[in-house]
């Protein structure tokens, strides 16, 4: 394991398969490797307005009264021709209730990483206002919207990695190559793509409940293989191990970047320190920056002059070996 440097207060920080079937991963050619750029090198094509999936939005928290939206995704895609190349999914913050995928924090991070050689994608999910369909189990459990905004964002998100898998081929994408990262919100929902079991956060609403589960690519896997975790935390995992009484962190989780600030006063350092001691106790790698003196949303911190996407880097290409020229 390596350390670099070194909650349920639920409503508060987020007003900030087993463990993924690969049984049907497309085939990849593993006749090439995986190549990324140490500096910025290829120009990139960005595609707008992807309609990965489609959501219900309700009046009120599961009424009759729906309506269809369409989930988007906007694609950074390097112009190159290699034949196998990374992919990252980058996920915006603002507490599941505002932001999106055009977050300049995320354009920047997505031309950073594009132009060294990955397919990034960054992608809207339903915030608290849209009141996505929930289960029977979180609404028995709680009437509290902060609480209840989790699961759509959550369920949408996965679809969005499930239409990663069912649209690789088409942007060369090599699916042993997947990172997820973002902050605050997106941390918490990247911290939940990495750990959480395939069926959660999908199969507890059946089709008949909820009608565009049929365009999410049910049947693809949620695979990720390493985590970009900026000033979130595991909130999300906590409740889900609530609801079922069973435990989620385990040896097959995705291996993590923590970088969090110690006066973050909207999600606490605490839940870092959490974080870290849950992937101390199931030995899966991760790296833990501490970032002294910032508060929330770092997003200009450095370490050691490197910066956050700098230490993303490092760390992706570490983990999945990927060959840096």
């Amino acid at each position: 394991m390596r350390i670099s440097l070194t909650v349920l207060g639920f409503v508060f920080l987020l007003t900030a398969c087993d463990k993924n079937d690969e049984s049907i991963t497309p085939p990849t050619n593993h006749e090439e490797k995986v190549i990324v750029k140490v500096d910025s090198t290829y120009n990139i094509n960005l595609v707008e307005n992807i309609t990965y999936a489609e959501a219900l939005k309700h009046d009120d928290w599961n009424s009759s009264t729906t309506t269809v939206i369409p989930l988007k995704l906007d694609a950074y895609i390097p112009e190159n021709s290699l034949l196998k190349r990374p992919a990252f999914v980058l996920i915006h913050g603002g507490g599941l209730d505002f932001g999106s995928r055009t977050d300049p924090n995320m354009v920047a991070m997505a031309n950073y990483f594009a132009s060294r050689g990955w397919v990034v994608f960054s992608l809207d999910y339903r915030l608290k206002n849209d009141k996505g369909t929930v289960p029977a189990s979180w609404k028995l459990s709680t009437s509290n919207d902060d609480v209840l905004k989790v699961y759509p964002a959550n369920r949408d998100v996965k679809a969005a990695i499930r239409w990663l898998y069912a649209h690789s081929e088409n942007y060369n994408i090599d699916t042993d190559f997947i990172t997820v990262g973002g902050g605050s919100a997106g941390a918490f929902l990247s911290v939940s793509l990495g750990v959480s079991d395939a069926a959660d956060y999908t199969s507890e609403i059946s089709i008949t409940d909820d009608p565009t589960l049929s365009t999410t690519n049910i049947i693809q896997p949620v695979k990720v293989q390493t985590i970009i975790d900026f000033w979130g935390g595991d909130a999300h995992i906590q409740y889900l191990e609530l609801i079922s009484g069973i435990q989620r962190f385990d040896s097959n989780d995705a291996p993590i970047l923590i970088a969090h600030g110690t006066n973050d006063n909207v999600v606490d350092f605490s839940a870092a320190e959490t974080l870290e001691s849950k992937y101390q106790a199931t030995g899966v790698n991760y790296e833990f920056y501490p970032l002294q003196g910032f508060g929330h949303s770092a997003w200009g911190a450095t370490v050691n002059g490197k910066s956050l996407s700098d230490l993303a880097f490092e760390f992706i290409t570490l983990e999945q070996e990927i060959t840096v020229e």
